[in-house]
C-alpha cells in the first residue's frame, strides 16, 4: 500500500499523514470506509428509494452515452444522510480541509451497464467557482457502491494537478469542462492514475484535482455515492441552486447501521436540474 492509501477500522481517526498525502497528491484513498453491513443498506436505500430515482436526470457525454444522477443539497435523515453526517466522513473532511466544514451537497452517479457516459476532464471548482466560492477550500468524497474499474469507468485523476491553479472551463456537450489544451500540458507534469475502488472503498480528492472518467462499456454497472464540502469560512458569496452551507450536524458513526430511515427524504433539497447552469440535463 502506498503513501495515499489507508485502511478503515474500529479505532479509525483521522492521520496526519492524510493531510500530508492530500496536499501532496490532492487525493487520498480509504479502503472499507463502508464495511459490508453498511454497504449493504446504503446499497439498498439507493436501489430502492423511489424518491432519489425520480429526481434522477440524464446527462450527456457529447457523444452517444448517457449517465444519470440524483443531487441533494442536504444531507437529510435517512441512511446516506447518515453517511455524509458520520463521524468518520466529516472528521476526515475536517481534518484534510483543516477547518470546520459544511455540505455542500450529495449526489448520486449512475454508469448503467454499456450505456453509462463519460464525464469529460475538469475541476469541481472549475464550475464551484462560478457559484460564489472565491477559495478552492472545498473537496468531494466518493464511496464505491459498485467495483469500479477501468473497463467500468471508474474515476481517472491527474496527481498533483490541484497544484496548478483552476483552469478555464466552457461547456462540452451537457457538461462543464476544462479547456484541454491546459489539460494536455498538465498531463506532462502530473501523472494519469485509476482510481480502482471496491465497494465500499472511498477516495476523498480536492476540489481543483483535475479528473474525468470513461464510459462504461462493460457489462456490469458502476454507481458511486458522492459529497462535496467546504470550509465553513469559505461559504458562498452568491445565492445559486444550493443554500449556503452550515455546520454537519455530525452523527455517531453507529448511525449508519441502526438507522432505520429508507424512504423519508423530508429536508433533503432535490436539485431541479434546469437550475443548474453548469449542466444541461437531457430527456432520457
Amino acid at each position: 500500500m502506498d503513501d495515499k492509501e489507508f485502511v478503515y477500522s474500529a479505532n479509525y481517526k483521522p492521520l496526519d499523514s492524510m493531510k500530508t498525502a492530500f496536499d501532496k497528491y490532492g487525493y487520498i484513498i480509504i479502503r472499507g470506509l463502508l464495511q459490508p453491513a453498511e454497504l449493504q443498506k446504503v446499497t439498498q436505500a439507493l436501489e430502492e428509494n423511489s424518491e432519489i430515482h425520480k429526481h434522477a436526470f440524464g446527462l450527456s457525454d457529447g457523444e452517444d452515452k448517457i449517465s444519470r444522477q440524483c443531487i441533494w443539497s442536504l444531507p437529510g435523515n435517512d441512511i446516506t444522510g447518515m453517511v455524509a453526517r458520520s463521524t468518520r466522513v466529516v472528521r476526515t473532511v475536517e481534518k484534510l480541509l483543516s477547518g470546520d466544514v459544511a455540505h455542500y451537497h450529495s449526489k448520486l452517479i449512475m454508469k448503467e451497464a454499456k450505456t453509462g457516459g463519460k464525464f469529460v476532464w475538469h475541476q469541481d471548482y472549475g464550475y464551484w467557482y462560478k457559484n460564489g466560492f472565491v477559495k478552492p477550500d472545498m473537496l468531494s468524497v466518493l464511496i464505491a457502491i459498485d467495483p469500479c474499474l477501468k473497463d467500468n469507468g471508474c474515476l481517472e485523476v491527474l496527481v498533483g494537478s490541484h497544484k496548478c491553479g483552476r483552469v478555464d472551463h466552457m461547456m462540452v456537450g451537457g457538461q462543464t469542462g476544462a479547456d484541454l489544451e491546459r489539460v494536455e500540458l498538465i498531463k506532462l507534469k502530473c501523472p494519469l492514475i485509476y482510481v480502482e475502488l471496491d465497494p465500499g472503498d472511498a477516495v476523498f480528492f480536492h476540489s481543483n484535482v483535475l479528473h474525468t472518467s470513461s464510459a462504461n462499456t462493460s457489462d456490469k454497472r458502476r454507481w458511486v455515492l458522492i459529497s462535496a464540502f467546504n470550509l465553513l469560512s469559505n461559504n458562498s458569496l452568491i445565492q445559486h441552486h444550493h443554500p449556503t452551507g452550515t455546520r454537519v450536524h455530525v452523527v455517531d458513526d453507529s448511525a449508519i447501521l441502526s438507522c432505520t430511515n429508507f424512504t423519508d427524504m423530508t429536508g433533503k433539497r432535490f436539485q431541479e436540474p434546469t437550475k443548474n447552469r453548469g449542466i444541461i440535463p437531457v430527456r432520457e
